[in-house]
């Protein structure tokens, strides 16, 4: 049995709602004290379930780039216009992440407009973009000899900066946390080269959580690029003429060995989400084949789809259901109103404590509110499936 090319992979629709529902999942816990352990990221070194979801959405990125961009190349569609829709789609979807960083543009502590001199220049949305851009572009212009041998380069490449040249101003390689030692000065503790680099090019534009670094920084781009490239050679063998149980059976073994490769490797240089090492992209890069591949096998080979459409609906706005569900979580954090004591709290606090709280244990509770959050964008996302409705950035 093959899957004819002009079908669209449902797989893959559901395989990127599969991911955006754990983005929102993860994201958005009832309370951030509360959580359980694989729904939260590793502290530093090692990988939790968490720590799959933005590789597996960039290596979704990769496989759609594959797909879509073939077949726009073989409509005939002028390369120049082609570069410039790559470019303007990719710079929308930075745009879109800056937006949520600002929002709600006004400080209500100080009524006044937000210090655009502190905004986070980088984040999950810009960093999608970037690769986008590149991956794309890098596809474009190669083919897929030279996509391998890029992806490879990168991984090696990023693992020789980071291990073996020195951190300026502070001697051996490292891959320690970079820790702001004196604020005063913002001198730091033991950078390792991404962040040291991170804070030397951004500076006050960075995750307010690290202050010093950011996890969606410059250098650690580079081996996120191999992991959208890592999507674009899974929608090369997508494409190709062989059956689709050969197809399977390859992204399987391809898979595990990927899986056998960062681990062996992280012996040397760690899986590490926070620095993306090259380890770490093996690893999740294998991940995402063998969660795919169970999807392509269950979906599009052996026509099971009855538990789907959830999936497909979250998948088929991705982009706009991430956006909107961050955007509303960050207003509920702002919205003050006084609870049954007469303390101004958040709307958000007011309505855990008052319908999720008493009802569960405090974990429970907390991965209640994440549930619920899910199911009601999945309702608003119903709608616009039902009426067709797919906002394409």
């Amino acid at each position: 049995m093959s899957v004819q090319q002009s079908e669209r992979l449902v797989s893959l629709d559901v395989f990127r709602g599969l991911t955006i529902a754990g983005m929102i999942l993860v994201n958005n816990p009832g309370s951030w004290s509360n959580i359980y352990p694989a729904l939260g990221h590793a502290p530093w070194n090692g990988c939790t379930p968490t720590d799959y979801i933005f590789p597996f959405f960039l290596f979704i990125v990769g496989v759609a780039i594959t797909i879509s961009l073939t077949k726009r190349k073989e409509s005939g569609l002028d390369q120049k216009k082609l570069v410039f829709q790559i470019i303007k789609r990719g710079l929308m979807i930075y745009a879109i992440g800056i937006f949520m960083a600002a929002w709600p543009f006004w400080n209500f502590t100080d009524n006044k407009f937000i210090d655009l001199s502190s905004l986070r220049l980088v984040g999950v949305l810009p960093r999608i973009g970037v690769v986008y851009i590149i991956t794309s572009l890098i596809f474009l212009k190669t083919n897929i000899k030279v996509q391998a041998i890029i992806g490879v380069i990168l991984l090696i490449g990023y693992w020789a900066i980071m291990t073996l040249i020195p951190v300026p101003g502070y001697g051996t390689p490292n891959l320690n946390v970079p820790v702001l030692t004196n604020p005063a000065t913002g001198e730091i503790f033991a950078p390792n080269l991404a962040g040291w680099l991170d804070h030397l090019i951004l500076g006050n534009h960075l995750w307010k959580t690290a202050k010093v670094w950011d996890p969606e920084g410059i250098l650690s781009t580079l081996p996120a690029i191999a992991t959208c490239l890592s999507g674009v050679m899974l929608g090369h063998w997508l494409r190709s003429k062989n059956d689709s149980s050969v197809k399977t059976s390859w992204i399987f073994v391809i898979g595990n060995f990927a899986i056998l490769f960062g681990v062996i490797w992280d012996m040397w240089f760690p899986l590490n989400k926070s620095l993306w090492t090259s380890s770490y992209v093996m690893f999740t890069s294998g991940m995402a084949l063998l969660f795919f591949g169970m999807c392509y096998w269950l979906i599009d080979v052996k026509g099971i789809k009855w538990w789907t459409k959830p999936f497909v609906v979250y998948g088929m706005n991705a982009i706009t259901v991430f956006a909107l569900s961050g955007l509303v979580a960050k207003t509920m954090g702002i919205i003050k109103v006084t609870n049954k004591i007469g303390e101004q709290v958040s709307l958000k606090t007011y309505l855990y404590e008052n319908f999720f709280s008493p009802f569960f244990s405090p974990i429970n509770a907390s991965l209640a509110w994440a549930l619920t959050y899910i199911v009601i964008w999945l309702g608003l996302m119903w709608i616009l499936y039902a009426k067709k409705i797919f906002i394409k950035v």
